[in-house]
């Protein structure tokens, strides 16, 4: 395990925490998700501090960063960018859509309408988007972070299962404690201080350590196991109509194996499915209509809580 890479890790997130107050765990499962090469769904009320964490990311991770707000009459060519006539050429030119950048935001996801969501399933997917018959591949890194607003239900379009499958991760910030609110409250904003922040990793670093997560941590099969037994219990639990994916399964390998690097492992222990399975696996899965208003989480930490853990 490459400590050094590690230490930068943990500096990252000790460093936007001075901005970002309260949102520690909402900071270190972002870092989890991007290292593990996925992408982020954040659903959570307006004025959390959804886009002041992205901005951060982008900026200590030495990354540039596009913004998407999402309404009703954004269309595909918004998002993936389009060809425009050149008078002076005589030719076509393609001018790119803020989707190539290497973090993107699209905020209020849930506002676009569905073909402008699957302008998004390509990019997520293949990290490449298809323009016109041309394929343009995205820079590498790519990381999406998309937001969505439980509160309100005019004018959204609910996220099909399909795209839900796409991001890794769903998370919520929540409000901030009693003394990190204070620390607002007596600072202020934050949003323009944290565009000051001088990056802390650059781009090959980071792909050097999502390459060493990749190749360099190591999952036994008692943990292979003790994953598939769980997948096993939801898949066949009474309560559930629509089971885990292969690539929700994945999802939960994926973020373990991160989740054990940024402990300094270069190996995965129960605890790291356990951590994590709250926020790769509850959004993928559905209900049956009678057990609709059932707390998911609830019934799949039970679940679990069923399954042997591996010594």
């Amino acid at each position: 395990m490459n400590n050094i890479q590690n230490d930068r890790i943990d500096h990252i997130i000790g460093s936007l925490t001075r901005f970002l107050h309260g949102k520690a765990r909402a900071l270190r499962l972002s870092l989890i998700a991007f290292f593990s090469k996925g992408h982020l769904l954040i659903e959570d009320l307006p004025g959390l501090g959804k886009t002041t964490l992205a901005i951060g990311l982008s900026r200590a991770l030495g990354l540039n960063f596009g913004r998407i707000q999402c309404t009703s009459d954004l269309l595909p060519s918004d998002i993936t960018g389009l060809s425009i006539y050149n008078q002076a050429t005589g030719e076509f030119e393609f001018h790119p859509g803020p989707i190539f950048n290497n973090i993107v935001l699209v905020d209020e996801i849930n506002r676009a309408t569905p073909k402008t969501q699957s302008a998004l399933l390509e990019a997520m997917g293949e990290e490449q988007v298809t323009i016109e018959g041309r394929t343009y591949k995205l820079p590498l890194p790519f990381f999406v972070i998309a937001t969505q607003n439980p509160a309100e239900h005019f004018g959204t379009f609910p996220l099909p299962e399909s795209q839900l499958d796409r991001f890794i991760m769903k998370i919520s910030i929540g409000y901030p404690s009693r003394e990190s609110e204070k620390e607002i409250l007596r600072g202020g904003s934050t949003r323009e201080r944290i565009n000051s922040i001088k990056p802390l990793m650059d781009k090959e670093d980071v792909l050097r350590i999502q390459r060493e997560i990749s190749e360099g941590v190591y999952v036994s099969d008692k943990i292979l196991n003790y994953m598939l037994d769980i997948f096993e219990a939801i898949r066949s639990s009474r309560y559930v109509y629509t089971g885990l994916s292969t690539r929700g399964a994945l999802a939960l390998a994926y973020t373990a194996k991160t989740n054990a690097y940024i402990h300094g492992r270069d190996f995965v222990i129960p605890e790291d499915i356990r951590e994590l399975a709250d926020y790769t696996i509850t959004h993928r899965v559905m209900f049956r209509e009678e057990y609709e208003n059932m707390d998911k989480k609830e019934v799949i930490r039970s679940l679990m809580q069923e399954i042997a853990v591996p010594a």
